[in-house]
């Protein structure tokens, strides 16, 4: 069968820092027409990052969309201060825990939410952490309690609704089968 739908117009409805969004009109493969609003991204890193001890560093803040507080790995938009995924980890990483890693390794990509979005998030590991020695500044209004988690305990926090974030509870599964 033909999945595939052909735009015939497009129209841009917003252009932001972090998003911009577009309307299509496609054609659909049965001939009729459709609409789709789709929110383009630039894409995102997201970090499993283990200290020496092997405890997860994990972010509590606050999220404007959801209208609470998250749990969070530490993760961020690629943008035009990167090079690459890999530089945009680097960088993150200082930003957010204020730690440099000494390894970093890509787990896996995916995107977040196919159905209105093209966001691709690569999940990588880092490990062999030390303290920055020059700080990058944090983005602005972002606000951060920083959590150090057993595997166990970022299980239990999953199990309890503490943990609700997609990326995350992906990270703390693949920490899981990590450790068989």
């Amino acid at each position: 069968m033909n999945f595939v739908e052909h735009v015939i117009d497009s129209k841009k409805i917003y252009d932001g820092a972090i998003i911009n969004v577009e309307k299509q009109t496609v054609r659909l493969p049965n001939g009729q027409e459709a609409f789709r609003e789709i929110v383009h991204h630039s894409g995102a890193v997201g970090v499993l990052a283990l200290t020496h001890d092997n405890k997860i560093i994990l972010e509590k803040q606050w999220r404007a969309p959801i209208g609470k507080t998250t749990i969070e790995i530490p993760a961020g938009k690629v943008d035009s201060r990167d090079n690459n995924f890999h530089h945009a980890v680097i960088r993150e990483l200082n930003e957010e825990i204020r730690y440099v890693p000494q390894t970093v390794k890509r787990l896996c990509g995916f995107y977040s939410s196919v159905g209105f979005s093209d966001e691709y998030m690569q999940l990588y590991l880092a490990e062999d952490l030390e303290p920055v020695k020059d700080e990058l500044p944090r983005d602005k209004g972002e606000f951060l309690e920083i959590l150090k988690k057993s595997l166990d305990e970022a299980i239990e926090m999953i199990e309890n609704g503490e943990i609700e974030d997609a990326k995350t509870i992906m990270a703390i599964q693949h920490w899981q089968l990590m450790q068989k």
